[in-house]
């Protein structure tokens, strides 16, 4: 059976190695114009109203998984702080691409030629803005070494920290950047990880760290991003409506469910797929609930490299929503040993589920996520509302 290579976000805590406490956490390297082989997502979304289910997008064959081939050059090739610049479609056919729309500037929706992704212009020093991957799994921002090597930053060798990914841990570099920001987050003096590479040819990561007041709106049908300071407000008209546990190192665990199973769900807009551990496995398994096995791989941040499964699952519940024909990537991933979820269901809910909505609200302050799927009724703009 043919394998495939995954690249997990970057989901992870670090110690510096001087012993000064730090969280940390990046996403993966992914080079845009990798060659990916073609694949079958096999994913419906609906939602779920008075018994009646409405699907939104079924099984499709589609292109490479991470933004290809509708992804950015590669920061070599990009000026750093330019906006995102749309494929040169010249030379291909119907064959080659799918979506001929123009390559939205920040926000992208998961469709069947590619896997969404949320970055967020961001200013350092007062430069830019830089395009940084939001992941709501980061506990601290990242930037690759083009971005620090324009914003003349060197690397401090006292400053090494131990980056804890998805699939295992590393020693990086660290720059300090007098500021960082967008939107009403704005930090001084931080202490800036130097990441490989970012999900789908970002410069660099935007972490929670910052974010506990915040609320987050993210529009994927609009490519559109804001982020504010809460005012607690409610939900816009026809949103559904998530409580949130926030952690001491800022992750957003929701209840779910993977058919009438219960499992802690951590939302993680850096990481591409959807990953579980193997307790989820198990009692799938044992409920023959899990079907079609595929070998699979999955490379973190830290370059280590997983063996894993990819398994056709039952539908995953959350809140009001329903994701029909889902597939989970299943493993022994390093990361759920460090948040001792080794042995009770739970899982990384990737942006090949997020992807799928149409606007997701995460608000810090209420500890709730405010969710649209694509179809569903549209009441006031959650972006004015």
């Amino acid at each position: 059976m043919a394998r495939s290579e995954r690249i997990a976000g970057l989901v992870a805590a670090a110690v510096a190695v001087a012993g000064v406490p730090l969280v940390v956490a990046g996403t993966p390297p992914v080079v845009a114009g990798t060659p990916f082989p073609a694949r079958t997502v096999p994913v419906v979304a609906s939602v779920v109203r008075d018994g009646q289910s409405t699907p939104l997008l079924g099984n499709e064959r589609e292109a490479p998984p991470a933004g290809l081939p509708v992804a950015p050059p590669p920061p070599a090739e990009v000026p750093v702080g330019a906006p995102p610049i749309s494929p040169d479609l010249s030379g291909a056919t119907t064959a080659d691409v799918v979506v001929t729309a123009p390559e939205p500037r920040y926000v992208a929706p998961t469709r069947r030629d590619q896997i969404g992704r949320v970055w967020a212009p961001v200013f350092i020093n007062d430069q830019g803005p830089f395009r940084l991957v939001l992941d709501t799994g980061a506990s601290s921002s990242a930037i690759t070494p083009p971005v620090a090597q324009a914003l003349g930053l060197q690397a401090d060798p006292a400053k090494v920290i131990r980056m804890l990914g998805v699939t295992g841990a590393a020693n990086v570099a660290t720059v300090r950047a007098q500021s960082l920001r967008f939107g009403d987050v704005e930090m001084e003096s931080v202490r800036l990880p130097i990441v490989a590479d970012a999900f789908g040819g970002a410069e660099g990561v935007l972490g929670n760290h910052g974010l506990r007041d915040k609320r987050i709106t993210i529009d994927f049908r609009r490519d559109r991003i804001t982020i504010i300071r809460s005012k607690n407000q409610r939900a816009p008209d026809g949103m559904i409506t998530i409580p949130v546990k926030i952690t001491e190192t800022g992750l957003l665990v929701i209840p779910a469910r993977v058919g009438d199973l219960p499992v802690k769900a951590i939302v993680d807009t850096g990481g591409q797929m959807t990953i579980g551990n193997n307790a989820l496995r198990m009692e799938l398994e044992r409920r023959a609930r899990a079907k079609n096995p595929t070998p699979d791989q999955v490379i973190g941040a830290t370059l280590d490299v997983q063996d894993a499964t990819r398994l056709n699952t039952p539908p995953i519940s959350l809140g009001g929503a329903t994701i029909r024909n889902a597939a989970i990537t299943f493993g022994e991933m390093y990361i759920f040993d460090h948040w001792k979820l080794r042995d009770e269901p739970a899982l990384l809910l990737g942006m090949d589920v997020i992807g799928l909505l149409d606007v997701l609200i995460i608000d810090y302050r209420r500890r709730e996520l405010q969710l649209r799927l694509r179809g569903a009724p549209e009441g006031r703009s959650p972006l004015t509302g």
